[in-house]
C-alpha cells in the first residue's frame, strides 16, 4: 500500500489480544518514537458508535476498511514511529523491524474477555468470528492472508511472555547502525 521510504518504522501486527497495542506502545515510549495505532475502536469512538456496531457495518461497507488503512499508513509515513496494527506488517512492506505477535485464540478469547468483560465461551465465540471475518474481508480488500505471516523479521508467542520482556526482544532485533540485527529471538 505504501511506496515511500520507511526505514524508521517498527511495524508490529497481530490478531486481536495478542498484546499488539500494549507491546506498540512499550517499543514507542522506549524508542521514544512516535505511536501510531490507529483501529476500529478508534474509529468507533471518532464515529461515536459502539464497536460491535462497526464491525457489522464493516462486513458490508469496505469503506470502513479502507479508511483505517489508509489513515495508519498516513500517519505512519509522517515521522519515525512504531505503527501497531492488523495489517501493519503488510502494509509497510519497507518498515526497518516486521513484528508479528501470535497467541491461541483461547488465550486472545481470555485476554479481551478480561479487559471488556462477558462469558468466557461468548467472548471465545465472537473472537473466533471476528477472525475469520477479518480475514476474509482482508482477502477480499488486499489479497492478504492475515493467517500467512512468515516474511515478518520477527514472529513472537506472546502466550507466556510478559509485554515488558516482548518489547525487549523487539528492540534487540533492531538492526544496527550497519545493518546487522540484534542476537534475541523468540
Amino acid at each position: 500500500m505504501s511506496d515511500t521510504n520507511a526505514s524508521r518504522i517498527i511495524a508490529i501486527s497481530g490478531k486481536s489480544g495478542c498484546g499488539n497495542s500494549t507491546v506498540s506502545k512499550l517499543v514507542a515510549d522506549r524508542l521514544k518514537r512516535r505511536l501510531v495505532n490507529y483501529t476500529f475502536h478508534t474509529m468507533a469512538d471518532e464515529l461515536g458508535i459502539e464497536f460491535p456496531r462497526l464491525l457489522e457495518l464493516a462486513r458490508t461497507d469496505t469503506s470502513y476498511d479502507r479508511r483505517v488503512d489508509e489513515r495508519q499508513v498516513a500517519l505512519a509515513q509522517e515521522a519515525d514511529c512504531v505503527i501497531g496494527s492488523r495489517l501493519a506488517i503488510w502494509l509497510v512492506r519497507e518498515a526497518e523491524l516486521k513484528v508479528y505477535l501470535y497467541a491461541s485464540g483461547e488465550v486472545r478469547a481470555e485476554r479481551i474477555r478480561t479487559r471488556e468483560g462477558g462469558e468466557a465461551e461468548a467472548v471465545l465465540e465472537f473472537t473466533r468470528r471476528r477472525d475469520h471475518a477479518d480475514r476474509e474481508r482482508y482477502l477480499s480488500l488486499y489479497g492478504i492472508d492475515n493467517d500467512r505471516y512468515d516474511f515478518a523479521d520477527l514472529i513472537i508467542n506472546t502466550e507466556r511472555l510478559r509485554p515488558d520482556r516482548i518489547a525487549d526482544i523487539i528492540i534487540a532485533a533492531l538492526p544496527g547502525p550497519g545493518g546487522e540485527r540484534g542476537g534475541a529471538r523468540a
